[in-house]
């Protein structure tokens, strides 16, 4: 007898590896500056918007910004939220990254430009070499309206036109990535992304066609069941079934390449987690004696590399499907 989705035990994620996922030295720092946000997507695993107020408090900045200026081996400070401009500290956190030679990436949802109080944004955003990751989920409109409110679609475009016009795209210190984010499952005819790669070659054939927009990179990220994703597929009976189709179709091979595995990712409080989706879903990393890590933490021990292994759930089969999934796309 063939299973369907709902017969099939999920297996758990370290039992499939034949091992815990190990930590490798830390690169990359992620802040998760709150959940406030201007858009509230379909999507969004943080369930941020409009009228959320969890925020990063001027303790826990100066923390960071204390973090940040100590561990030369942080090569990237990777800022999100909710629409992570939006909050205190986010000016603070590029210039402290940017003043000791890190990366910055900003996680924008373009529409924030045409917000008032945030319409210098792209200036500054030019005059600090801040590499731009721009969710756009789809190259069509009504697609990109669907998911993410009516009007993103054409603000996403002025915004995107307005990038280029200041070098994004086509000066190469200047990075403009845009991320494909698929349909949220509406029944159990479940599909993995498409090929980043081809996709990409659409995306810049459709938008230079119609709008003369240049980007560099598109990144491919899977939905996982988490936060509105998952509240949906539960509301619907498709929880069970969609991360039955995510572990069916696990791939060893993007393992090593997993984003969990050299960053950490900060709360607006101070706490630590392996990854993101670890942190939408309360599941702290932890030190090898079982002690939850935070900011404060990191500072004593002087050292980023205070966690061996990476808590994980059957959620984590969203990263490794098909070609895998991360905050910086497709990982095979």
């Amino acid at each position: 007898m063939v299973q369907t989705p709902t017969q099939t035990a999920i297996p758990a994620f370290q039992k499939t590896l034949g091992q815990p996922l190990s930590k490798t030295p830390i690169s990359t720092l992620q802040i998760n500056l709150g959940k406030k946000c201007n858009l509230a997507c379909t999507h969004c695993h943080v369930e941020a918007g409009p009228k959320r107020t969890e925020a990063l408090s001027p303790e826990i900045c100066a923390q960071l910004i204390q973090l940040i200026r100590t561990f030369p081996q942080i090569q990237t400070v990777d800022l999100t939220g909710g629409a992570p401009e939006m909050h205190d500290g986010f000016r603070q956190l590029v210039a402290a990254a940017r003043e000791t030679g890190k990366d910055v990436i900003v996680r924008s949802n373009l529409t924030i430009f045409f917000v008032p109080g945030y319409e210098d944004l792209p200036t500054y955003f030019a005059e600090n070499q801040v590499r731009v990751v721009a969710s756009l989920p789809c190259y069509l409109e009504d697609n990109v309206d669907r998911q993410r409110g009516a009007g993103v679609y054409q603000d996403s475009i002025a915004a995107l036109q307005r990038l280029n016009a200041l070098g994004y795209g086509r000066d190469p210190a200047l990075v403009l990535d845009l991320v494909y984010n698929p349909p949220v499952p509406r029944n159990q005819d479940f599909s993995l992304t498409p090929n980043q790669a081809n996709l990409e070659q659409d995306y810049k054939a459709y938008l230079a066609r119609h709008f003369q927009i240049q980007f560099n990179h598109l990144f491919t990220i899977t939905n996982l069941p988490i936060g509105r994703v998952k509240n949906y597929l539960q509301a619907h009976a498709l929880y069970k079934p969609y991360l039955s189709f995510l572990a069916a179709h696990h791939n060893g091979t993007t393992v090593p390449n997993l984003m969990c595995r050299s960053q950490l990712s900060v709360d607006y409080e101070g706490n630590i987690f392996d990854c993101d989706f670890n942190q939408m879903e309360a599941l702290p990393a932890r030190t090898p004696d079982g002690q939850p890590v935070t900011v404060r933490h990191l500072l004593e021990a002087e050292s980023l590399d205070v966690i061996e292994t990476v808590a994980t759930k059957p959620y984590c089969y969203g990263c490794t499907a098909g070609s895998g999934s991360s905050c910086g796309g497709a990982l095979s």
